[in-house]
């Protein structure tokens, strides 16, 4: 689950990682009043940043420095009026819902600090980098050595010497390394408490000198927070925090019946069983030309109820030109999803190609059940075996 950088901006705060202020809108006439509220309180100038799931928001006019009230209008107006487009959004853009209108900051310098479990470590890593900002990825691809990478033991937590290990190799100073080492303790403790798959300070910034901090003071200007949705049921605090609107529609719908969906850009639709055998569903239909329209994992205890939502989702694309289903029976046998499918297609009605390859615990009924069914059906065929299915629905479709 992603949740909005100022949703996370307030969960850094909750968990004492210093962040400045800042105030969230809906339309543009309520910028200049977060404006003066934000003057107020002793900033000179604001930034108004686009609250969508997508990174690169700079880049794409998503992010504009403001010193009036005036110009906080103006940016605001701007930035609602038109869908947001950056390297990872659709083409077509995003529409920005939420503006969050934070307090400026002068910036001597930049950093990145982020926290991800590494499955090849099998452990969570602290992730650092003397080169923050808008192209750290560049950084990453092109010069992976100045990314910084601690483990992080989960059950005791990023260590003290840790921490100011990383911040030493990354070129903090003096007392900027005691605020970059609580910092990361603290960010690491809402990782593991939060159940997060992904946090991310970019950038944390060091200011230039002032009397109160000779040496700058450490602040997270920017945070982005994922959690394991495997978790949820730990935190529904957290649950609360997620935009209906910036979830797809088909796999919101989907979840609700207990399927695992993801959109895809192919014409081949794709109901399985387990995710291994979708992700190889995938490859072999790949593999013999096609491409395919989606990720969908019905699970081992697929009722027809469940299947029946699952080909409407999939026949919802209109990019869809045939359906390939991939069971394997075990837990759920053969014949239970052959009656699924059956039931299934015959109250929706195909006109696409539908394949279905079954295999494993009662398969030999299920095949029955599946034959005797082709007449009422007329769009079903038959596959053998998992590459025949492959075969035939890449033939099936093939422009």
């Amino acid at each position: 689950m992603k949740i909005h950088e100022y949703q996370s901006r307030e969960l850094l705060q909750s968990f004492n990682i210093p962040v400045p202020g800042g105030v969230v809108i809906d339309t543009a006439d309520q910028a200049a009043g977060a404006f003066k509220q934000l003057a107020d309180g002793g900033a000179t100038l604001a930034v108004v940043k686009a609250q969508v799931h997508a990174g690169g928001r700079g880049k794409g006019g998503g992010v504009k420095l403001v010193k009036t009230a005036a110009e906080a209008t103006e940016a605001a107006t701007t930035i609602l009026s038109k869908n947001l487009i950056t390297p990872q959004t659709p083409p077509e853009g995003v529409p920005v819902k939420k503006l969050l209108i934070a307090s400026g900051v002068d910036i001597a310098k930049e950093y990145y600090l982020g926290i991800v479990v590494d499955r090849a470590q099998g452990c969570p890593v602290l992730m650092a980098s003397s080169e923050g900002g808008m192209d750290i990825e560049e950084v990453a691809a092109n010069t992976p050595e100045k990314i910084i990478k601690e483990p992080i033991d989960p059950d005791k937590g990023l260590l003290g010497f840790q921490a100011r290990k990383v911040a030493f190799a990354i070129g903090l100073q003096g007392k900027q390394v005691g605020q970059a080492v609580k910092v990361m303790m603290n960010l690491t403790k809402l990782f593991l408490d939060t159940d997060a798959s992904l946090v991310e300070i970019n950038p944390l910034v060091v200011t230039p000198s002032c009397d109160k901090h000779p040496q700058g003071e450490v602040l997270a200007i920017d945070a982005k927070i994922d959690f394991d949705d495997n978790a949820a049921f730990r935190h529904k605090d957290l649950r609360k925090l997620e935009d209906p609107d910036e979830v797809d529609a088909s796999e919101a719908k989907a979840a609700e019946f207990g399927l695992s969906y993801i959109n895809l850009d192919g014409h081949i639709g794709c109901l399985v069983n387990g995710a291994g055998l979708a992700m190889s569903t995938m490859d072999i239909i790949k593999l013999h030309g096609g491409e395919p329209a989606n990720f969908l994992d019905v699970g081992g205890s697929a009722t027809e109820e469940a299947v029946t939502e699952a080909f409407r989702i999939i026949l919802a694309d209109d990019g869809v030109k045939g359906i390939l289903v991939n069971i394997f029976g075990g837990i759920a046998k053969c014949d239970t999803i052959a009656n699924a499918i059956v039931g299934a297609a015959k109250n929706i009605g195909f006109t696409v190609p539908l394949v279905v390859r079954l295999e494993g615990t009662n398969v030999e009924p299920a095949r029955k059940i599946i034959e005797a069914a082709k007449s009422e059906i007329p769009t079903m065929i038959v596959g053998s075996d998992l590459t025949d299915a492959a075969k035939k629905i890449c033939d099936a479709t093939a422009a």
